[in-house]
């Protein structure tokens, strides 16, 4: 029987931030961690997964509805195959053995990573072609439809399409993309606050809500609006009165967002590496004003970053609620960087927090 292996990267972001579901502009870029799936051929239509050393096999049965909706890490695959059979791509079985060095729950996409590795190997495993935009957006239906998180584009699609020595600056309402190269000599520092978040369970779902109320209530008196993407500062202040404090201010992060992606987009084409450190400052503020999605130990991350010599700018990455922030570095001060955000993290908090360089890599592929 046929073996295949599949790897699909995690992602750090490094600017935009709960834009993908506004309509609006991000900036993620793949990293060298990432979710490997090894599949073997059946001759059935039967999926037998595990993850990681668990012996304990979960099967699908690709013939059988699926029954239920839940955050268990089997719902990814059962939903990326129910997907991709109702988009009309007609797998077959196959055993599967998931393994990750992404953490879970940390903010780099480990969910998406999980998405994409199995769809992109049923995919291949069937002969069938394979369009990458079309295998994200089915990642992401699925991670709405089975495990109820209503995320946006983003991680799917930069764990499709994600390029070496590359981030993305990608425009999420008609998918248009820019891969914009990282300047020689910097590094992108990810720092793991060991505090978990679950986009499902946590306020992702109520931040994108309040999202939805300010479009409803702005498109009263301006008829062009379909999402904050389509709202200038100036409409967001005019028409502040209309809206509670709260949606206003959700309003206002996503987006004062979305202009400052487009001047990071410009200051990395040009290698100002300070104006672009300073728009990721803005944006971590942003975040833990308006949008509240940081923490105390997010916010100590980025202060203990900030506080070190050979820092460009720091901020969290992901949906929030815990998980990583990540700092753009001098290569030559990030051992020292990374020593001294674990030093004053630890004396704060009590955690020793991982800290790695991060590389920007390929997106999903099957292993020779």
């Amino acid at each position: 029987m046929i073996t295949r292996t599949y790897r699909a990267p995690g992602r750090v972001n490094l600017i935009g931030e709960h834009t993908d579901y506004n309509d609006g502009f991000v900036m993620p870029m793949a990293i060298d961690r990432a979710t490997t799936a090894i599949m073997t051929a059946r001759d059935d239509r039967r999926i037998a997964a595990r993850s990681g050393g668990r012996a304990a096999r979960v099967t699908i049965d690709l013939d059988q509805p699926p029954s239920k909706r839940g955050s268990s890490w089997i719902e990814y695959l059962r939903g990326v195959a129910t997907v991709l059979e109702r988009r009309g791509h007609r797998l077959t079985g196959a055993d599967v053995t998931i393994e990750s060095d992404l953490p879970t729950g940390a903010g780099l996409s480990s969910s998406a990573a999980l998405e994409v590795a199995a769809g992109f190997g049923f995919l291949d495993l069937a002969g069938l072609e394979i369009d990458r935009t079309e295998l994200a957006l089915a990642c992401q239906q699925a991670e709405h439809e089975f495990v109820g998180t209503r995320c946006g584009l983003m991680d799917q699609f930069i764990a499709c399409h994600g390029r070496a020595g590359h981030a993305v600056m990608l425009d999420t309402r008609t998918l248009e993309a820019e891969w914009l190269p990282l300047p020689a000599g910097v590094r992108v520092l990810v720092c793991n606050s060991m505090t978990k978040h679950a986009h499902a369970s946590s306020g992702y779902n109520e931040r994108r809500a309040d999202c939805e109320a300010g479009v409803l209530a702005l498109s009263a008196t301006l008829p062009d609006v379909r999402a904050l993407r389509d709202v200038a500062l100036t409409d967001l202040e005019s028409n502040r009165r209309v809206l509670s404090d709260r949606v206003y201010r959700r309003c206002r992060h996503v987006i004062t967002e979305n202009a400052r992606v487009l001047q990071a987009a410009e200051a990395l084409a040009e290698g100002d590496l300070d104006v672009f450190g300073t728009l990721m400052v803005q944006s971590h503020e942003s975040l833990r004003d308006d949008y509240e999605v940081t923490t105390l130990e997010l916010d100590a991350l980025v202060n203990a970053a900030l506080a070190c010599d050979g820092v460009y700018g720091a901020r969290m990455t992901g949906g929030g609620f815990g998980g990583c922030t990540i700092a753009l570095v001098d290569e030559h001060a990030a051992e020292d960087v990374a020593a001294e955000v674990q030093a004053r993290y630890r004396g704060i908090t009590g955690r020793r927090p991982e800290v790695y360089p991060c590389l920007p890599s390929d997106g999903v592929r099957r292993i020779p």
